[in-house]
Formats: structure tokens, sequence, C-alpha cells
């Protein structure tokens, strides 16, 4: 089986034949499976939620249709924007997909139908999709159904609890700033009174912020057991009625300070999955490259970065959008993205991280990686506003030099030549 993968897409606007376009389209059409993350909702005459991913991102079906021109077959849209315009928004973005004939999964009706495993029926076999997501809202999450009530629409969501590790003394000054503010008398009053459990030894809440004593200071993302359970259920379940199953991570998560790295449990969740059967770890969210791994001879990309970005192409945006940047609807969207970029100096399509991805085509025998080659990708960094965020191939190799740099730790080698890299296999 062949598959070829791409990262963020960020589409607002109707793709047409562009320059550059049949190099890229040709690398991804030597994938049986082909994939790609849809990074926007797909909707009309919805109410605006009160939270979104950052940007309301919303688009309409000619704009999903014309993603065809890439001969993509299979999407995800669980990621942080998923409910930018709230649930009737993601119902009618689950239904535009599957009209456009995509096979899709991350996303449902409710949590069932979010977590379920979507197939892609093939003449070389059958493979299996799984998605979920740890950047969302709490309100995106979806609901289980049960005897008495409908599930809730919404997102197959991972949740992370995070706990920042910190030395003794800092617990003391914690403490202190808890008397000084009375930032803890609520939670106080609430274990007194026998409604909240005590915390163990060691451990300290400052607000919601959840702290433990360590001999080594950071963060740490523990995994819920329930969300990882149901995860993995489902890869069970994928093995048995397909040949092959890939698992869809969207997360922003970095490791400390280094946004080029996972989070560590990032790298817990894709070792995980592979045990319990996943043949390949998708991983996509940060806007950037992160490195590749192969882990029991299968393939873990923790960030493909993005394939395709129009975050300032909307052309419309509710008032608290406006809001967020001291405007009200009454200005144009110019002046909205002109306020948010600080006249168009900053923001994700001026970075050169941002406008830099890459895209694997990789081939499974038996269960195990047999070949795996990256074509590297510009975005259009400086071009004219009505080209940038289209994917060209790369002018050199610096993309792919850079990748397997920060993938050499992982223990991956490269071979890198002619805009391509082929990964050294053991």
């Amino acid at each position: 089986m062949k598959f070829t993968a791409a990262g963020d897409t960020a589409i607002q606007r109707v793709l047409t034949e562009y320059d550059g376009i049949d190099t890229v389209r040709d690398f991804l059409n030597q994938g049986d499976v082909r994939f790609f993350n849809l990074e926007t909702t797909v909707n009309k005459d919805c109410y605006a939620n009160f939270f979104s991913g950052g940007t309301w991102l919303r688009t309409d079906r000619k704009v999903l249709e014309s993603t065809k021109l890439f001969n993509f077959n299979m999407t995800v849209s669980a990621n942080n924007h998923c409910l930018d315009y709230g649930h009737d928004g993601l119902l009618q973005t689950i239904e535009n997909i599957e009209d456009a004939g995509y096979v899709h999964a991350g996303c449902g009706r409710n949590l069932r139908e979010a977590s379920a495993p979507k197939y892609l029926d093939l003449p070389q076999g059958r493979v299996a999709l799984i998605a979920c997501s740890t950047s969302f809202a709490p309100g995106a999450l979806a609901g289980e159904q049960s005897r008495l009530l409908p599930g809730r629409p919404g997102i197959n969501g991972l949740r992370v609890k995070t706990t920042l590790m910190i030395e003794d003394e800092d617990l003391e000054a914690l403490k202190k700033i808890a008397a000084k503010t009375g930032i803890n008398i609520s939670k106080e009053a609430s274990i007194k009174s026998g409604y909240s459990h005590p915390l163990p030894e060691g451990t300290y809440d400052l607000g919601d912020m959840h702290f433990k004593v360590s001999d080594e200071p950071g963060l740490k993302g523990e995994i819920d057991k329930a969300d990882m359970t149901r995860i993995e259920k489902a890869i069970e379940e994928a093995s048995f009625f397909a040949d092959y199953v890939l698992v869809s991570l969207h997360s922003h998560d970095r490791h400390f300070e280094d946004d080029n790295l996972p989070a560590k449990y990032i790298e817990e969740f894709a070792h995980r999955c592979i045990d319990c059967g996943a043949h390949a770890i998708i991983g996509h969210g940060p806007h950037l490259l992160r490195p590749f791994e192969l882990y029991k001879e299968r393939p873990i990309f923790y960030s493909l970065g993005d394939f395709l970005l129009q975050l300032e192409n909307c052309e419309l945006a509710p008032e608290d959008f406006y809001s967020k940047f001291n405007l009200t609807s009454d200005s144009s969207m110019y002046e909205l993205f002109k306020a948010r970029t600080r006249d168009f100096t900053c923001g994700l399509q001026r970075q050169q991280v941002m406008m830099e991805s890459v895209i694997p085509f990789f081939e499974m025998k038996d269960g195990r990686l047999t070949s795996l080659e990256f074509m590297p990708l510009e975005l259009g960094l400086g071009m004219s506003h009505s080209k940038i965020g289209l994917p060209r191939i790369a002018k050199d190799n610096s993309i792919l030099e850079r990748y397997a740099q920060m993938s050499a730790p992982y223990g991956t080698k490269f071979e890198i030549g002619d805009r391509r890299a082929k990964l050294v296999l053991k």
C-alpha cells in the first residue's frame, strides 16, 4: 500500500490551477491513500461560536470541492477550528465533507461517531482512519449518547492534564501567593465541606493550575485514561476490519520552550497507538514542521507543517473577532487583519518556518515501512496576498536539511538530493 499525506490545509478561497500545482499534485498522486487535514469549517447561515480556534474559519462547498484538484481521498476536521461556527456549523461541515466523497474521521454527531474508525476501500486493500485532537475548547468535546439523551456533536478529544513540576521552595511561594490573594478560598471551603478531596502530599493547586514537587522542574502532560482507552479500542477494531490503520493527531503542544519538538506526552501517545496496532501516526497542528520518527518499523510524523495557509482570506468575521482588536464590524476585513497583524508585520503568514513543510510518500508491506521519501514545500513567503499560502516545491534542499537535523535525535537518517529526502532504513 502506498501513502501520501499533507498537513494543515487552512483553505478559504476556491482553488484553481496555478503555477507549480502540477509538481505537488504529481507527488501526491503516487499514493493510493492521499490524506490532508481540513483546517476550516464548511457551512453557511450559522451563528459564530463564542470561542474559536484563533480565527473564525469558515468557507463554502465550492472551496471544499476545489481541494479535489489535489486528488485527496481522506481527510479529518478534528482540530481546534471545528466548532468555530457552533454545532450547526460542525454538522454542516460533516455533511459537506461526506457529499464531497471524502472518507473522514475525528468529528461526529456524537462521541461514538467522532471516535469510530472510517474506512477507505481500494483495490490494494482496506485502510482505516482514526482521528483525535488535544487542541480544542472544552465545549467542542463530543458527548456520549445514552438511552435517555442523544449525544452531543463535537470532536474526538484527547484530554491532557498539565502538571507544573516545581521545587520545594516554589511550593511555599505558591502558598504565600494564595494566602495573600485568596485565590483558593472556594476550593479550600469545598474540601472542608467534604465536596472535594484533599490533594495528595507534595501537590498544590493555584486557581486552575496544578503543581507537584519534583527534582526535575518543568511541564508534564498526562493523557486522560478514558480517552486513551477509547482510541486504543478503536485501533483494535480497525485492525480487525482493515489492512492498515492510520491515526491522525492534531496538537499544538510543544516540549517546554522548543516549538520544534512535540510535547513528551505526544511521543507516548504515538508509541502506544503503534503498540496497539496502528501503522502510521500523522501529526499536524502547530503550523510548522516537527520531527520524524521510525518506531517499530512504522512511521510517526509529529507534524507535517502547513500544506495550504489562507488565514487572512476570510470574507466574514463575527463581532467577537473585531472586538478583540478594538474594532466593530463597521470596519472592513482588511482593517481587521491589519490590526491583528500589527500592520501586516506579524502572524503565521510572515514567519518563514510557518511557510515551510514537507509531503511524505511512503510504502508499507506486511505491516512495516519499506520506503519513504519527502518533498519540501514553500508557501510563498513575501508573495502577493492573492498568491501567498499556496504550496509549491521548494527552491533548494534547505527545508529538508533542517528537517533531517531535527529528526536526527530520533535515530533518523536521510539521503538528501535534488529536493528529495529518502529515509535510510536499517
